[in-house]
């Protein structure tokens, strides 16, 4: 038996007994959707390196791993949440090894705003689902996705209608528990914002405890014309911790949406970023910042679809990356033939702060329309020594000093969020989690050996 064949094996028992335990078999839509997206896995099995779009990391981990879904065995309260709460949240949906914890959550009644489990939307009203469930995320391309998609069953349903205004961020808080056995959750996630509303979501993941995890996560994200949203990935697991996200946007005519990653945790990270610009004179940001140690994979893989005219897009992606760590940025933008008069602009800065850090950087332009604007490059390069003589050379300490050139490169980051609840969480995360960077001691280069600078390598 092959390996691959092995490997999908493993899974075939679990999904049967899943399909038979599914609280909704009278949906045939979505019994299909589950059953399609599983055949394809089988198919084409986990990607290899030799996959293109997964050149740069290898999955074989997550692959020959045998995950089980978690069984959560003691009972959680408020207190035990109070290191990942966001205070003045509009609402905070807590799900614990993929599955909704309604006591850890608040889902306030908010005029124009259906804030509830999918897994309840599921069971009550089905039929608000069946247009958008399923029908933007890619199974054909992603296996991953297509794994998510069979074992489809809960994650968070949000809902905003026509004109209506969050004013405060909604927070979806994914924890994943510490067991003898490594455990897999597959949330999915459905957030649909209607012609011209506008508000802020937040998906977290954290750990409670060490073991190994798998979270595979999809989220599909419809904006409506002339809406405004603004949508937050953070992912702050542990180091033994596998965390696989999609989060794929479709936009209409004249939506403005941006994107905004903060990859800190987990040992294994895959971070896909996926708009499709389908309506005309649309706007999209891709923001992200990614920040590892160790022996940590951080991989971030935009793929950008301009579809319309008169549409801009702007990636930038900034790392910084110490120890054995190793970072990838595969930024990919596809303009149609008929996306006349696009703006993309894409931007990949790396810093490395041991001589044994790796990043890839692969930024990526495909271009089938005449009348358009695109750039992309990327940098990589050390702290600047000249700017830490004259820190210091100013009666600053080596650590404060590296402190805050580390705090002004994540900055550039933390400048393109809108100022909010959002902004300030992601502003704390980013600040406590630099400060053991910022002790990071100096090498001293080897005599004759030329220090290190921003490079253009794209």
């Amino acid at each position: 038996m092959s390996t691959a064949i092995q490997q999908v094996g493993n899974y075939l028992e679990t999904f049967t007994e899943f399909a038979k335990s599914a609280a909704d078999q009278k949906l045939p839509w979505l019994r299909k959707l589950r059953e399609d997206a599983f055949a394809r896995f089988c198919e084409t099995g986990f990607p290899t390196t030799h996959d293109e779009d997964w050149r740069f990391t290898n999955v074989s981990p997550i692959a020959r791993t045998q995950f089980v879904f978690g069984k959560q065995q003691k009972a959680f309260s408020n207190n035990d949440l109070t290191p990942w709460t966001i205070t003045g949240a509009a609402a905070q949906l807590v799900f614990i090894d993929g599955r909704f914890a309604p006591p850890l959550s608040n889902s306030a009644n908010l005029p124009g705003v259906q804030i509830r489990s999918l897994k309840d939307q599921i069971a009550s009203k089905p039929t608000d689902l069946e247009a958008h469930l399923g029908k933007y995320a890619n199974i054909q391309r992603d296996a991953f996705c297509a794994l998510n998609t069979a074992f489809l069953e809960d994650g968070a349903f949000v809902h905003v209608r026509r004109a209506t205004v969050l004013e405060q961020p909604v927070h979806l808080l994914f924890v994943s528990i510490e067991s003898e056995t490594p455990t897999m959750s597959h949330p999915r996630n459905l957030v649909v914002f209607e012609d011209e509303s506008q508000g802020t979501v937040i998906e977290e993941y954290v750990s409670m405890g060490k073991g190994a995890a798998l979270s595979n996560s999809v989220t599909e994200l419809i904006v409506g014309e002339n809406a405004t949203v603004s949508h937050y990935m953070i992912e702050r697991e542990h180091r033994d911790a596998f965390n696989v996200s999609t989060l794929r946007i479709q936009q209409a005519r004249s939506a403005n949406v941006a994107s905004h990653s903060l990859l800190l945790g987990g040992g294994l990270v895959r971070n896909n970023v996926h708009p499709v610009l389908a309506g005309a004179g649309g706007e999209c940001l891709i923001n992200g910042l990614f920040v590892g140690d160790g022996r940590q994979h951080l991989d971030n893989y935009m793929y950008v679809e301009h579809a319309k005219p008169h549409c801009s897009s702007r990636q930038f992606y900034n790392g910084i990356l110490d120890g054995h760590a190793h970072g990838v940025f595969h930024g990919r933008i596809i303009v149609h033939k008929d996306a006349q008069k696009t703006d993309a602009k894409q931007t990949n800065r790396n810093l490395l702060l041991s001589d044994d850090a790796q990043i890839d950087t692969k930024p990526q332009l495909e271009i089938y329309a005449d009348d358009v604007k695109c750039t992309h490059g990327a940098t990589i390069g050390q702290i600047e020594e000249n700017a830490l003589f004259y820190l210091q050379s100013r009666g600053i300490d080596e650590i404060s000093a590296r402190r805050l050139l580390l705090l002004a490169f994540a900055g550039e980051c933390l400048d393109r969020m809108k100022p909010g609840l959002a902004r300030d969480h992601a502003e704390r995360l980013i600040r406590k989690h630099l400060v053991s960077f910022a002790h990071h001691r100096s090498r001293t280069p080897a005599a004759g050996k030329k220090e290190r600078s921003w490079e253009e390598v794209g």
